[in-house]
């Protein structure tokens, strides 16, 4: 669901010859550029490339991509030949060539990767333009927040995580800040927003007390999130819970989860282990089954993205074969190697024109198993949130962008009401937020590609909602 960049480092070299004779003219590419990768009309990405002078006398470059929270992306090569440089960023099948004017300090060029082309014009700057997130509360905060650490006991780990609450008064109720998929700390930090830090402070300052951690393996929990599946992250949960329990500012009659994403998945699943969980709320939960979900995320995607018809189910014939490899086969080395006989037969098939688009088959086919073959992919995909959702007796809320292209509402806002009535709950508010994507953000489209563009971090009219219904539903 989610697709970052990672971080490598790898030393670039450059003939002292053409450096001399850059030095000598005056043109002196170190430094920072940066600009914007011009995915569509309405969509741009920023782009940053960081050139330093190496000890052998030439260049390394490090590429940054600030509204995905990727830094230092390393360079295969960096070519230079008059006013014209090329950079390979092989790690992300990409490169980028341009032409330098030096007066203009101005490098205008082409981002190419997996066969497609966009415009990209990187300009020289004393340091990276800083992302604007206003709402992003700066201390010191008009509440108490503190550092904490519980222990999950069955599995003998501890997680960390900040816990807030009011200045004054007493027996707070408590909600437990629940992360979507993907590994993600207490903040559940993403495309330069920190969505959970917004939320939990909204609340606080409205009489709540919040508790946010961080997943199982990053930031300062400990524990391993590459083996881990939802099962597992629900008895983090469940842990959480029973340490707001020995606190003397909690409510332990009033503690309920707010999961977002895959948190709305987990908030069930948890709260069937635990009877005394006083509410939940779903942040863009889904209502279907994990296949239904990924087929549905992909179409609308491509489709806000432009792609072609023909080109969508193409790429939804391939994730059909993977997805019935990981359920059909005994394990996941059988379904790779099924996969991957799949792959290179098609693959043989293939028009020049179709390949071009996939660019480095290798690379191509290793970005597509390096999810899909996991516990949490396979767990996921065969997963399916309505017999959970069933056995919920306490006060739900569930809400959804219009906008959202990852857990489109029309299709699970129902699925979820459906549940709740069929397991009997008579608390429970289903409802679709107008104009807001997967993240709650105020969108154009919903693309994903759009997340990191938008300042706003989590739109007033979310953050109100949730607040609203929990003064009436548990305060």
């Amino acid at each position: 669901m989610k697709n970052y960049f990672r971080n490598y480092l790898i030393i670039l070299f450059f003939s002292l010859f053409q450096l001399n004779i850059l030095a000598q003219s005056g043109n002196e590419l170190t430094g920072i550029w940066e600009g914007n990768l011009v995915i569509n009309p309405s969509v741009e990405l920023p782009i940053v490339f960081r050139f330093e002078m190496t000890d052998e006398g030439g260049y390394e470059c490090k590429m940054d991509s600030p509204s995905q929270s990727a830094k230092d992306i390393p360079t295969e090569s960096v070519t230079f030949i008059d006013d014209s440089v090329i950079v390979d960023v092989k790690v992300v099948a990409g490169s980028f060539a341009g032409k330098i004017d030096w007066n203009a300090s101005e490098i205008t060029g082409k981002w190419s990767q997996s066969g497609q082309s966009f415009d990209l014009v990187i300009k020289k700057v004393e340091k990276v333009t800083e992302i604007n997130r206003p709402q992003e509360p700066k201390e010191p905060f008009p509440y108490i927040s503190e550092n904490v650490f519980f222990e999950n006991k069955t599995e003998k780990i501890f997680l960390a995580g900040t816990l807030t609450y009011p200045n004054e008064g007493s027996n707070f109720p408590t909600a437990v800040l629940i992360s979507g998929s993907g590994p993600q700390n207490r903040d559940e930090e993403l495309l330069g927003h920190k969505p959970f830090l917004v939320l939990s402070d909204h609340l606080t300052r409205n009489g709540f007390a919040v508790l946010r951690f961080d997943d199982r393996g990053v930031a300062e929990s400990e524990g391993d999130f590459s083996s881990a599946t939802s099962e597992d992250f629900a008895k983090d949960v469940l842990a959480a819970v029973e340490y707001l329990k020995t606190r003397n500012e909690i409510d332990h009659t009033k503690i309920g989860l707010i999961g977002h994403s895959e948190g709305g998945i987990i908030a069930p699943m948890a709260a069937n282990q635990n009877d005394e969980i006083a509410f939940i709320v779903l942040l863009a939960g889904t209502g279907l089954p994990g296949e239904e979900i990924l087929y549905l995320q992909s179409r609308l995607i491509e489709e806000a993205g432009g792609t072609a018809e023909e080109d969508i189910q193409k790429s939804l014939e391939f994730s059909s074969v993977i997805y019935d490899a990981i359920k059909n086969s005994g394990d996941l080395v059988v379904a790779e190697k099924r996969i991957k006989e799949h792959f290179w037969r098609e693959y043989k098939e293939m028009t020049d024109e179709d390949k071009q688009k996939i660019g480095d088959p290798e690379l191509f086919l290793d970005m597509q198993l390096r999810v899909a073959l996991t516990p949490w992919f396979k767990f996921f995909l065969t997963y399916d949130p309505a017999p959970a959702l069933e056995k919920i007796k306490c006060p739900v809320l569930a809400i959804i962008g219009e906008k959202d292209l990852q857990v489109p509402p029309k299709e699970n806002l129902p699925a979820i009401e459906e549940s709740l009535k069929r397991g009997g709950n008579k608390n429970f508010t289903v409802k679709e937020l107008p104009g807001l994507n997967h993240l709650f953000q105020a969108a154009e489209t919903g693309s994903p590609l759009e997340y990191g563009k938008i300042e706003e971090t989590m739109s007033p009219a979310a953050l109100d909602t949730i607040t609203k219904w929990l003064h009436e539903n548990i305060k």
